[in-house]
Order: C-alpha cells, then sequence, then structure tokens
C-alpha cells in the first residue's frame, strides 16, 4: 500500500461516494477509478487495484466493499457508513425514478435507441478503465499467459466465471509462488 490515505470526514466521504455512484453509467469501476486514484488521489493505482482485488474475493458488490474499506481508513465506522450511504442513497432514488419512467416510456423507439448508445459507452468506459488499471502491471510471460486463459474461457469459450476462476487460481498460485513468498 503505497500512499498514505487521506484523512477526510464523514460527510466529504459521503458526497465523494455520491459522485462516484452519480457518475457511473453501466459501471461504477470508471468514475471510482477516476475519482480516487487520478482526481482525489485517496490512493494510488496500485493500491486501488489491491483494494479491488480484495472487494472481489468479499461477500458482496466489489465497489461497495472497496467503498467500505476506503471510509472505514478515513473516518472509522462513521467514514463507512457514510462511504456506503453515498454510495447507495441518492442513486436509489434516480434509480426508482427512471425506472417509472422507462416504465412508461421503454417501448418508445428513440428511448431503445438511446439504451443500446448507452451500453455501447458503458462498455468502452469499463474497458477503457481496465486498460488504465492494467497499465503499470508487470508484463512477464505468466501474468501474459494466465491473462489470455481467463480471457479465452470467459470471452471466446463463454465457461462460467466461477468455474474459470476455481481452476485458474490455483495454477496461478502454484505458477507465483516464489513471487509471493518475496
Amino acid at each position: 500500500m503505497s500512499l498514505e490515505i487521506k484523512l477526510l470526514g464523514p460527510y466529504r466521504i459521503f458526497m465523494m461516494f455520491t459522485q462516484i455512484s452519480l457518475l457511473g453509467f453501466g459501471s461504477i469501476l470508471p468514475s471510482t477509478y477516476r475519482i480516487l486514484v487520478e482526481k482525489k488521489k485517496v490512493v494510488s493505482g496500485a493500491e486501488f487495484r489491491e483494494l479491488f482485488a480484495f472487494g472481489q474475493i468479499l461477500p458482496g458488490p466489489p465497489l461497495c466493499n472497496v467503498a467500505v474499506i476506503i471510509g472505514y481508513r478515513c473516518a472509522g465506522i462513521a467514514g463507512s457508513i457514510a462511504a456506503l450511504s453515498g454510495m447507495f442513497a441518492l442513486p436509489f432514488v434516480v434509480v426508482i425514478l427512471l425506472g417509472l419512467a422507462y416504465q412508461r416510456f421503454g417501448d418508445l423507439a428513440p428511448v431503445r435507441q438511446a439504451i443500446a448508445g448507452m451500453s455501447a459507452v458503458a462498455a468502452g468506459l469499463v474497458a477503457s478503465t481496465a486498460l488504465k488499471m492494467a497499465s503499470d502491471l508487470p508484463r512477464h510471460g505468466k501474468n501474459m499467459i494466465f491473462a489470455g486463459l481467463m480471457f479465452a474461457a470467459v470471452a471466446i469459450m463463454r465457461w462460467p466465471l466461477v468455474t474459470v476462476l476455481l481452476v485458474l487460481t490455483p495454477m496461478a498460485l502454484l505458477a507465483f509462488r516464489k513471487e509471493v513468498k518475496k
């Protein structure tokens, strides 16, 4: 963990995570990375990757887990509550209102076309953020092999992610055991 966590009060944590969640269309990963790493510099890119990876193995949505961890580091339990509340409070209201609007107008062609366009943009944002997060990872042969295997299994062969993780994780742990011991 390279950067010290900035000390923020619960109100600022709530507002920061509210902003993150309101900017996330399709996925909040791009807005979370941009705000926490690039704009506010609350954590480094490497630390964000570590927290996101840790959030993946905990129960619940990974980015909510990241929010709780960062909130706790910044302001204790109150910070965790503020971060999680920021992720849900205002977006909850917005989603309810959008759901009501979609129920009324969802069959209109312009609405369907707009949603299709937003889907493409969301996919592009997620892909761009994944490339940013991977940009400073070491480019060793083993890393590339496991990334390629994961991509091929999930994206090309359409195998279930859980199955692929259950197979590749032990293999990766064995392959990287010397690096982990350092």
